[in-house]
């Protein structure tokens, strides 16, 4: 069979020649399927597999996109094929046609499952192909009955609220949208859409209007998650509802909008940022969901290894200097950086923070949020900062040449200045500076330490079960893991995601930083002074110095148990 797919794949033009080799090749080692080897090796999508897979046993394709991936409701589907079967074996009831159930697989050729689901419900299966993360979506939007979203929209009618009119804006009826706005309705699925990502510890909401339907989502530890969606007549009292609460334009619906409020649930304060971006179809909401409640600001905490954190505290009560972290947006840096001055504060410290936004709002700390239109830039505030008789300095984003020059003066003049900047890794931070016009003999000697960051999601603790993984991976990850005294590849205990209830059958539950943290010695200073921005290099010399990069910390955490190493790999690259 795996010959057969991988034939058409190379035929279809989804993988060259070279690739299906080297998938087949790693499919013997670790003695894995070819389509499991395709999509690790990042040569191809869930997607191309599956339309494959339908090509080779003749088995229609079922998407969320061609409309088939979706249980039919009325016809008892979950009381003929349970929840706990449906998301163990990852299928989907689509259908019952007189005696023949439709179902959503993802593995086809899995003969024992469809002979058992066939005993189970005595009904002919007409199979369709589905990828195993639809399918999974799918499921959670199909027996989430019992969600808030759900019990409020089956306490409510669905006429309740037109659809406003859409001939015009200058038409548009101001009074009878805020009348549907402040409907029990609106109100109600608002309401229910927030205790739930709430509950589910989701960090961002998103809802917007397609064509057909509306859709919501949930970012859950990193991915999106979709969940039950209001009728598509509610839509506009809906994003006019939010607009109320963060203060917006309701008539406003052909320019973006940002706004804020804020929650209480369960005596805790939770600050919502909005953003409203108009599309095709109508206005798209997404709501960030900071939850102050949530974030433990102890350094000891937050997933540093203790000589990363013993380099970190150290660097950071330098009296001078620069120490940046690095990373994507999500990962994290924000918490790190509380963590740090919440470790350093002190009475005798004056510490001053220009950030956009200010997202955790420290005791004893003097926070700054820019303004742009009136003029309040990194820059300026940072000039403003150097007359406020400061010791340290953060500034949230390093984002132009000015920026850049004013942290390297305000360092060299007795501040220490810390701050971020978005590369791939954290010696990159070295590249982007001489980039931005900083000379390397200077930044060779105010470079205190640079690190960086990416957040993986943590096994469950209650459903996460033993994995078997082949020895010479075992191996690899415990090579990988650079420990001073490497445990027996044979004895370490690998797991691998399951799903319960009590982690909304994600198998995850939270999720950690993996850091790497490099503290500039007199090595790596002449390497930035002779030969500017020579990565090669400076990682080598940081590797004799006994230092290691985000992978190796991230293996050590699987060795602890705490993730699996698909997670690890999906978030760092070799080096």
């Amino acid at each position: 069979m795996s010959q057969s797919l991988a034939e058409i794949l190379v035929t279809s033009g989804v993988l060259t020649e070279d690739q299906r080799e080297k998938a087949q090749k790693v499919a013997n080692q670790t003695k894995c399927q070819f389509s499991e080897a395709v999509i690790k090796l990042g040569f191809t999508k869930e997607d191309d597999i599956a339309v494959a897979l339908s090509k080779q046993h003749g088995i229609p394709y079922a998407s969320r996109e061609n409309k088939i991936l979706k249980a039919e409701k009325g016809q008892s589907l979950e009381k003929v094929v349970p929840e706990s079967y449906a998301r163990e074996n990852f299928l989907l009831p689509l259908f019952q046609d007189n005696n023949v159930l439709a179902v959503a697989l993802s593995d086809p050729g899995n003969v024992l499952v469809m002979d058992n689901l066939k005993l189970l419900t005595g009904l002919e299966i007409q199979p369709f192909i589905a990828t195993k993360t639809q399918i999974i979506k799918a499921i959670d939007e199909f027996y989430s009955s019992g969600s808030m979203i759900d019990q409020t929209l089956n306490k409510q009618q669905e006429d309740e609220v037109e659809e406003a009119p859409q001939a015009g804006d200058e038409r548009l009826n101001l009074d009878q949208i805020t009348a549907d706005a402040q409907g029990a309705q609106a109100v109600g699925v608002v309401n229910a859409i927030l205790k739930q990502a709430i509950q589910e510890r989701a960090s961002d909401i998103h809802i917007e209007k397609f064509d057909e339907r509306i859709a919501v989502r949930f970012r859950i530890d990193g991915t999106l998650y979709e969940r039950s969606a209001p009728p598509k007549q509610a839509f506009n009292a809906i994003v006019s509802r939010l607009k109320i609460l963060s203060k917006l334009d309701i008539a406003e619906r052909r320019l973006p909008q940002d706004g804020q409020f804020s929650i209480k649930v369960q005596n805790r304060i939770i600050d919502l940022r909005v953003s409203i971006c108009p599309c095709v179809f109508g206005e798209k909401v997404v709501m960030r969901l900071l939850d102050k409640g949530a974030v433990d600001l102890d350094i000891n905490k937050i997933g540093l290894e203790p000589r990363q954190r013993d380099d970190i505290i150290e660097a950071a009560n330098k009296p001078h200097g620069l120490f940046f972290m690095t990373g994507p947006t999500g990962s994290g840096k924000t918490t790190t950086l509380g963590a740090i001055l919440n470790t350093i504060k002190s009475p005798d410290i004056n510490i001053m923070t220009i950030e956009d936004p200010v997202e955790l709002k420290i005791e004893g700390i003097n926070q700054v949020q820019v303004r742009s239109q009136i003029g309040l830039t990194f820059a300026s505030a940072l000039r403003s900062f150097l007359r406020q008789d400061p010791d340290v300095i953060l500034v949230g984003e390093v984002r132009d040449q000015e920026t850049a020059q004013t942290c390297l003066r305000a360092a060299l003049t007795g501040h220490l200045v810390i701050s971020t900047l978005h590369t791939n890794d954290a010696l990159s931070c070295v590249v982007r500076l001489i980039d931005m016009g900083i000379e390397p003999f200077m930044l060779a000697n105010s470079l205190q330490l640079a690190a960086g960051q990416r957040l993986v999601r943590l096994l469950c603790p209650h459903c996460k079960k033993p994995a078997q993984v082949p020895p010479d991976v075992a191996a690899n990850v415990v090579k990988e893991a650079l420990l001073e005294t490497p445990p027996d590849p044979a004895a370490v205990v690998f797991y691998e995601s399951r799903g319960c209830d009590k982690c909304s059958r994600t198998g995850y539950s939270g999720r950690k930083a993996i850091y790497e943290v490099y503290k500039l010695n007199g090595a790596m200073r002449e390497i930035i002074y002779r030969y500017g921005g020579d990565i090669g290099r400076l990682k080598a010399a940081a590797e004799e110095a006994g230092m290691w990069n985000m992978r190796a910390s991230g293996f050590r955490k699987v060795l602890n148990g705490l993730t699996t190493i698909e997670e690890v790999m999906s978030v760092t690259v070799a080096e």
